[in-house]
């Protein structure tokens, strides 16, 4: 019974395929490199450069510049699957935009960095304030100047200041501060989840969720390889109908920090479907936003806040470093809230356990 279903599946996908020649022929269809601008709004700035929408997807920071915002945020790639997000009133500059040695500076304000997919062979490093964290494990970072304090959302992170060092785990801060201590204590991670930037990245990481679903499922009704739409692995790639690039993996499920799913297109098929708009759908141009009710009509992949219509999120409880497809995971067909459990509901459905499991990771929200 599954094969007719598959084959109108791909039918489906190979109409939309063949509607959307701008996919193909994008200008900005080549993998992005660290440092590569992914989103911009109000006032923001690349040295004398103002940015705007128009340098998405094609402008990079490059080694010994700076971003700089005023009343405006940005979002920059740094390796495939971590996301630097810069809020306001704030400036950062690139050290070194190696694949296998990133380093990024904060020199003012507060930024926040979200590891959806990291291996050994990374060397991630955000310095503030003197001191230098190396990013360990997938997780959430916030590097807050401002307080003069780093905290550690999930993941773990090792801080070097001077002659000190510190391993700072999930739930975890440690203050930089001039002639205070550096040790890692707990921290309120409620208390935080309200603050502009983390809501602002949360909504983000969603919206490229969507989009991941999108960019995958095309790939997967086409086929992988250099005979088909240019599926290459995992990396970064551009969704010209979501204005961005978006983290696909090599293969399995990877979840953000925020719960939002990243599927490869082996595993896109397991994401939520809704009707013809489903995965792998263009179409129309989609637009960020802060609210979700302005990304236009049809139902979404993900929506705002702990309520979802039609979305994921592995809640509480749920672990697994590298890609997840069981215990924890919920989709809601409806506009009711979605809460986690074992295995895969569908509006109410099927029950599905098992699934498998990667290394140590991180907890969803």
């Amino acid at each position: 019974m599954r094969l007719p279903i598959l084959e109108a599946i791909g039918s489906f996908f190979l109409a939309a395929i063949l509607s959307t020649p701008a996919w193909a022929t994008s200008t900005s269809a080549n993998a992005a490199l660290p440092g590569t601008l992914n989103y911009v709004e109000g006032q923001v700035s690349i040295g004398t450069q103002a940015l705007d929408s128009k340098f998405i997807g094609s402008t990079e920071l490059r080694p010994g510049e700076s971003l700089a915002t005023e009343q405006g945020k940005a979002e920059i790639l740094l390796t495939p699957g971590v996301f630097l997000r810069v809020d306001d009133n704030s400036s950062v500059k690139m050290i070194s935009p190696s694949l296998t040695d990133t380093e990024v500076g904060l020199s003012k304000g507060h930024a926040m960095v979200e590891v959806t997919e990291i291996h050994p062979e990374n060397d991630i490093r955000i310095t503030e304030d003197g001191a230098t964290t190396q990013l360990l494990k997938t997780g959430l970072y916030d590097f807050d100047l401002n307080q003069e304090h780093l905290r550690v959302f999930e993941g773990e992170a090792s801080v070097q200041d001077g002659g000190a060092h510190a391993t700072v785990k999930g739930g975890h801060e440690v203050s930089l501060a001039a002639n205070v201590p550096l040790k890692a204590q707990k921290f309120d991670k409620k208390s935080y989840e309200e603050g502009d930037l983390y809501r602002w990245s949360s909504l983000r990481s969603a919206y490229l969720a969507e989009a991941n679903v999108n960019a995958a499922g095309i790939y997967a009704a086409n086929g992988w390889g250099p005979w088909g739409l240019g599926w290459w692995g995992a990396d970064w790639y551009w969704d010209p109908w979501f204005a961005a690039y978006t983290f696909i993996p090599g293969d399995g499920i990877f979840y953000s920090p925020f719960g939002w799913g990243f599927y490869s297109p082996w595993w896109v098929y397991s994401a939520p479907f809704y009707g013809w708009y489903g995965y792998g759908h263009g179409g129309y141009y989609h637009h960020f936003s802060t609210n979700y009710r302005n990304w236009g009509p049809g139902r979404h992949y993900v929506a705002e806040g702990r309520t979802y219509a039609g979305g994921i999120y592995r809640g509480p409880g749920s672990q697994g470093g590298g890609f997840h497809s069981g215990s924890g995971r919920v989709s809601a067909a409806g506009g009711g809230g979605a809460r986690a459990g074992r295995g895969v509901h569908e509006g109410g459905g099927a029950h599905e356990g098992g699934g498998f499991h990667g290394g140590g990771g991180f907890h969803g929200r």
